[in-house]
């Protein structure tokens, strides 16, 4: 793939698509950037780093057909938040089609050990776009990437309290990757299409418990931080059953990743570590409230 290519980038506000769209930018790709608010400031700063923000929705087959033509290649993410598991699959399969139809090389990403029958809805919903695009023959990778650090942000008034708070035991070690290092991936699959096409990759950074966690945010922060066990039923009720199911799924299973692959397939990506990444956050983040 060379440096001129042009890549489309489903959700390209959002956490991972926004990662993936502004490394391509650095790397001098050219970025047609989905979205479904083009007059967000996120699709303005990608309008003003050079990038062609279109308006799409990634259910909608001619919108896709339209943003995937003449396109080399696309970045597909998609998202059970709003419309569901099914909504998630359609959203995958309609990206895939538009994908294979347009003749680009399709990445995708989807979550760590969906092809493991973890019965987490939307790890299954992501397993399903995987199924679809092996069974159409989509010249494609997928990325599957472990729990978010970022996901240390829905827990911010907890932290002011000295609190680093997730329901999962505080012995149990739990994989964890930053966003960065999931663009990171993505982008080197872009760039080396040939090396990684008809692959699936399982990608971590880390492997931390919740009290590694606590220790390492202490150490960042210069004050104390306690890890407090967020029972199942207080899930439940909060975020629904999907997410209870995942973090049952964490306590009883875990992720698995091969270190030693990741490594090799991926020589310059530069994994980040959890303490590292703490290490970054804005100065507010850890502070007391």
């Amino acid at each position: 793939m060379t440096t001129k290519s042009t890549v489309l980038v489903t959700g390209a506000t959002g956490k991972q698509g926004g990662a993936v769209a502004r490394l391509l930018l650095d790397h001098g790709h050219a970025i047609r950037a989905l979205t479904r608010k083009p007059e967000s400031p996120a699709a303005r700063a990608l309008a003003d780093r050079g990038a062609e923000v279109v308006k799409g929705d990634l259910t909608d087959r001619a919108t896709m057909d339209s943003a995937a033509r003449g396109v080399d290649a696309v970045f597909s993410v998609s998202t059970p938040y709003g419309g569901g598991p099914a909504s998630e699959t359609k959203q995958g399969v309609t990206v895939a089609d538009a994908a294979k139809t347009a003749n680009a090389f399709l990445v995708y990403t989807s979550v760590a050990n969906a092809d493991k029958r973890t019965e987490i809805p939307h790890f299954d919903s992501k397993f399903e776009v995987e199924k679809h695009i092996r069974a159409i023959q989509a010249e494609s990778t997928i990325i599957a990437p472990v729990y978010f650090m970022e996901n240390l942000f829905y827990g911010r008034e907890q932290l002011k309290k000295g609190v680093y708070a997730a329901p999962v035991p505080p012995t149990r070690k739990l994989a964890q990757i930053a966003v960065e290092d999931i663009a990171a991936v993505a982008v080197s699959v872009l760039e080396d299409r040939p090396r990684h096409v008809g692959k699936r990759y399982d990608i971590a950074a880390d492997e931390l418990t919740g009290e590694d966690c606590a220790r390492i945010l202490s150490t960042v922060a210069a004050r104390p931080f306690q890890y407090y066990q967020v029972p199942l039923d207080v899930i439940r009720n909060s975020m629904g059953d999907d997410s209870a199911r995942m973090y049952a799924w964490f306590e009883a299973t875990g992720y698995s990743f091969d270190r030693a692959l990741l490594a090799s397939s991926f020589p310059d990506v530069r994994w980040t570590s959890f303490e590292t990444w703490a290490k970054r956050l804005p100065r507010d983040v850890l502070a007391a409230g």
